[in-house]
């Protein structure tokens, strides 16, 4: 049937490899010590910090590495517990606990960043390229007076990285040269988390209390915290999913797209979405996958009715095996497919949700 070569691109995913990206570091002018800026949810330790942290491990085998939590209540002091055994690597667990913190507003957080770099002295800080780190970086790197190196894939030497230009069809190499600490902002997706022996706990790092009593409340923030919306589902999160389901502007109505949630529903996937189907209403923006959204590396990555536009291809083209199902042949989504099936998405999605078992 047509739709059996997406089936077996389904069944023949490749299973993740967790090599090291560990690299050797000639830099011995001083001693690199690196602060990263820890995303939780709740009790719980974000999967992208934990990607920053191995980032962090390629600077230099003997780089100290502090994490930086804050915000308020108990949640934030399990989330810290947590922190302290991720990996051996970490040395200490900084965590600021107050109500500025509540809500991660880029101006507390941009100040804390500052406050803790100036009593620390650390070569380098560093956060993912989420919307967490993007908001937080720039204003931090104003506040420090330097120049910060964003979205590195590939890190080389400790002050010698690799970025994507021209919306990833081109990589750049960037030297910094600054003389204050080095901020950079990581794409979580280059730098896989290596899973960690069951003698972690043994090494356990220290957790510090930042000391706020200088947090002066004199800065006058300019954006203020209105509401946090969240879908109530249970697919995995779209940027560590080890499959995604993608929608486009070909499905025409936000009641078409629901097949795209039903058969990630049956894959045990994520869904994604285009910048298109996201303007038109379809789907919330969280779901983007692109330039202008999130950047996805899955196992499998199954686009369905998308045309394939330069934007787009930056947010997906790290995927390990792309499947492409779009009715015009000649759509750009195809160059950069491992498997592709020109037809309907009206016939062939109707047909893959019959053919494939529910998930158990």
């Amino acid at each position: 049937m047509a739709t059996g070569i997406v089936l077996r691109a389904f069944r023949k995913r490749i299973l993740p490899s967790f090599s090291s990206r560990i690299f050797a570091s000639p830099f011995n002018s001083r001693s690199i010590s690196t602060l990263v800026l820890a995303e939780h949810e709740g009790s719980s330790l974000k999967i992208q910090s934990l990607s920053a942290v191995t980032a962090a491990k390629s600077l230099s085998k003997d780089n100290s590495i502090s994490l930086l939590l804050a915000g308020s209540g108990p949640g934030l002091h399990e989330a810290a517990a947590q922190a302290a055994s991720c990996d051996p690597s970490v040395s200490e667990v900084l965590v600021a606990d107050s109500d500025e913190f509540s809500y991660p507003l880029a101006e507390p957080w941009a100040k804390l960043v500052q406050l803790v770099q100036q009593k620390g002295g650390y070569s380098h800080v560093m956060a993912t390229s989420g919307s967490f780190g993007k908001n937080i970086m720039p204003r931090a790197a104003a506040l420090l007076d330097v120049s910060p190196v964003t979205d590195v894939t590939e890190i080389s030497e400790p002050h010698l990285f690799v970025r994507p230009i021209y919306a990833g069809n081109a990589l750049c190499t960037v030297r910094y040269t600054g003389v204050g600490p080095c901020l950079l902002t990581v794409r979580a997706t280059s730098f896989p988390v290596i899973p960690i022996t069951s003698d972690t706990k043994s090494n356990e790092a220290s957790i510090s209390q930042v000391d706020l009593s200088t947090f002066g409340e004199d800065t006058v923030g300019k954006s203020r915290y209105v509401k946090h919306t969240a879908q109530d589902v249970e697919r995995p999160d779209l940027g560590s999913a080890r499959v995604v389901v993608t929608g486009g502007r070909a499905l025409k109505s936000a009641e078409n797209f629901k097949m795209i949630e039903k058969l990630a529903e049956k894959l045990g996937a994520a869904v994604g979405a285009t910048r298109a189907a996201v303007d038109a209403g379809y789907v919330p923006n969280d779901l983007q996958v692109g330039q202008t959204g999130k950047i996805v590396a899955p196992e499998l990555y199954m686009a369905f009715g998308v045309s394939g536009a330069i934007q787009h291809l930056a947010g997906m083209r790290d995927s390990k095996v792309i499947v492409a199902v779009n009715k015009d042949a000649d759509a750009p989504i195809f160059q950069v497919a491992d498997y592709g099936l020109v037809g309907d998405i009206f016939d062939l999605i109707p047909e893959l949700l019959e053919k494939l078992p529910d998930k158990k």
